[in-house]
Order: structure tokens, then sequence, then C-alpha cells
């Protein structure tokens, strides 16, 4: 003849006092749910606890969407933050190459890129060339015809405003010294105006997962309208 273990008489009268603490308890009430069945002996089928199970499933399968949801808008507000203090920090210089410094120096630690490059097609002379060497190294020019084939990349396809991309390399007209450690870029085409030729922005990371063609472009095609307005100002 068995006799049942006798519970704590103290643990018995706190369950009895505030039995929600137990309900409360996602993994107590799971041993005990398994206990209940292994009591009913494997011949039984508990559709309650099936569709309990399921249940449970579907709720962390919510949980889990909803976090993803929460860390993804946060990280879309600090995102816009950034590119907003980019811009403000971007119209602040009073000449082109204060601009240019700006660009290459604190908007591009804002943005937290390590490099940021603004290339101008353009039919060079030996007196543009002195003139560029004085703008520092974020501009670089390059022919015509130099930035649609860059953006392309071999595509037959309708180049877009934004690209993104990973590398093995970046390219040396655009990067110069700094090209063999790029390992991903966003390429923001630039309309400079009627008559002109047009431009690029590029922004370079060592991270290759920092820009991939699977991010969203939006706040990068803000951050271009606005930077292609401020050029045309300046070459005005």
């Amino acid at each position: 003849m068995s006799t049942s273990p006798k519970i704590d008489e103290t643990l018995r009268d706190t369950i009895m006092s505030r039995p929600d603490i137990v309900l409360d308890d996602t993994d107590l009430m799971k041993a005990l749910v398994a206990a209940n069945e292994r009591s009913m002996g494997t011949n039984i089928i508990d559709l309650r606890g099936i569709a309990m199970e399921r249940l449970e499933a579907r709720l962390d399968r919510l949980e889990d969407t909803h976090r993803s949801v929460i860390a993804a808008a946060y990280e879309n507000l600090a995102g816009t933050n950034q590119v907003h203090r980019a811009i403000l920090r971007m119209l602040d210089p009073v000449d082109f190459e204060s601009f240019l410094q700006d660009l290459g120096g604190e908007v591009a630690n804002i943005l937290r890129v390590d490099v940021v490059r603004l290339v101008l097609e353009t039919a060079r002379t030996e007196h543009d060339d002195a003139a560029l060497s004085r703008m520092g190294k974020v501009l670089s020019t390059a022919q015509p015809g130099f930035i649609d084939t860059y953006v392309k990349a071999g595509r037959s396809a309708q180049a877009r405003q934004v690209t993104l991309r990973q590398l093995q390399s970046g390219n040396a007209t655009v990067y110069g010294d700094k090209a063999d450690w790029i390992r991903s870029e966003a390429c923001i085409t630039l309309d400079l105006g009627a008559g002109r030729l047009p431009g690029l922005l590029v922004m370079g990371a060592e991270d290759p997962h920092q820009f991939s063609p699977q991010q969203g472009t939006d706040l990068l095609s803000f951050f271009g309208g606005v930077f292609e307005r401020t050029m045309r100002r300046w070459l005005a």
C-alpha cells in the first residue's frame, strides 16, 4: 500500500493563500500540466492541453513580432535623428572648402561612416587639378559617363537614386588610398541642375554589413535631396 507524499505545510499554506503566484509562473504551470498529463496515461489525448500549447506558441510568435516592430521603430527614429543632425551640420559652413571639410569630418562622424566622397564628372585640365588639390580628399573628379557606369556596375537596368551594396574592395577613383578596406557603400546620384554633369555622393564603410541591398533607402534619399540642392547653391 502506497501513500502520496505530503507537501510542506508552509508551502501549502502559501499557495492556498496566494494561488495567483502559481498561475502567474509560466514554468510552474507547465510543470503542473505535464504532471497531470503523465498521470492520465498514454492512451488519453488531452485536446485542451494541445489547444493551450498552440495558443502559447502563437502568443510567443506575437510577442516576438511585437518586440521586432518596436525595435525597428526605435532604429528608424534613431536613424531619422541622425540624418537630421547631419543635415544641420552640413548647412553650417559659409564657404565651399569648409563645406567639403565638414562633409568628410563631422558629417561623416554623425552618419557613422568611415569615408564620404563627392565625385563630379568633368573634362579635367591641369588648372582644375591644382584647384581640386586645395579641396582636400573629399572631392574627386572623373570623366563624363563614369558615374552611370560605376553605379550600374555592369547592370543594364536604370540606375537608382540610392544604391546600397557590399564590396570586395572600393574603387580607387572614388576612395583613393582608402579603397582597399572599403567593404560596403551607399551611392547617391546627384542632379546638379540643367546644363551640368551629374555628381555622386558616396559613403563607404569598413563593415561589410553597414550597407546592403536589403536595407531601406528613404532616409538616404532625403539626405541626398538636401545635399543636391546645397550643391546647386554652391555651384551657382
